[in-house]
């Protein structure tokens, strides 16, 4: 391998020590993630010109639960057409690209769980709801210990992406977390999670497959590969004098 799967620089750096509901039928959402919910490593700023915004006309709360909000809104679109649009709220979301550097080929922290909107157990990286008030890094430390028991010594934000914005919007932000350290899981109780290491060439392939059918897990993987394929893996300075968020 060209050099340690920390040592990516390829995107923007943070380090520090360790830490469903059912929708209305024929209603579009689109789920929109405050700013407050977002990490402070933010990815480089877009360099396309600024585009014009949708104008909100009114805008009402039609319905709150645990883990998100609805708003129906009128707005005019930049192209000038007026319409409604069912808004989907939400705190953000965190993603674990686990990777145990240990061996000679780096291995990948995946999950078995059930996921009842696809009505099926899925393989996917441990993930999680930011809550109100915590901050993006914060929290996907907490949902790696909870979810698999682990912690890590290193961690880096490597992208934000969109899950599906034909129509939702929700912003996930990727971390990349090394040095692991096996611990007792804290899941919740309708938490059954089966966790497993597996090397990266067999994630891929299980990604190519169709065995990983899980968008996040599927392009954080892709991303992985990606850098020690390609040899982008750079020089880094030891932890203690590195920035933190």
């Amino acid at each position: 391998m060209p050099g340690r799967i920390a040592e990516s620089a390829s995107a923007s750096r943070t380090v520090i020590p360790h830490p469903n509901a059912r929708i209305l039928d024929a209603v579009l959402y689109i789920v929109v993630m405050p700013r407050s919910a977002r990490s402070k490593s933010k990815p480089a700023k877009s360099t396309e010109p600024s585009q014009p915004k949708a104008r909100i006309i009114s805008s009402r709360t039609v319905y709150r639960g645990p883990v998100f909000w609805v708003t129906t809104d009128e707005v005019q679109e930049p192209g000038g057409i007026r319409a409604r649009r069912d808004i989907i709220h939400h705190t953000g979301s965190v993603v674990i690209l686990a990777a145990d550097e240990s061996r000679s080929t780096p291995r990948v922290l995946l999950e078995r769980q059930y996921r009842h909107a696809a009505n099926d157990y899925l393989w996917e990286l441990p993930a999680g709801r930011i809550d109100p008030g915590e901050k993006a890094l914060p929290a996907a430390q907490r949902e790696l210990l909870e979810e698999t028991g682990y912690t890590a010594a290193q961690w880096r934000l490597i992208f934000n992406f969109y899950a599906s914005p034909g129509f939702v919007a929700e912003t996930m932000s990727v971390y990349l977390a090394t040095g692991l350290r096996a611990g007792k899981a804290q899941p919740e109780a309708d938490e059954v999670i089966l966790k497993r290491l597996v090397p990266l060439s067999t994630a891929v392939r299980m990604v190519l497959t169709g065995r990983i059918r899980d968008a996040k897990t599927i392009s954080s993987i892709l991303w992985l590969d990606h850098q020690v394929t390609k040899g982008q893996l750079h020089p880094r300075k030891p932890a203690n004098q590195r920035a933190q968020s």
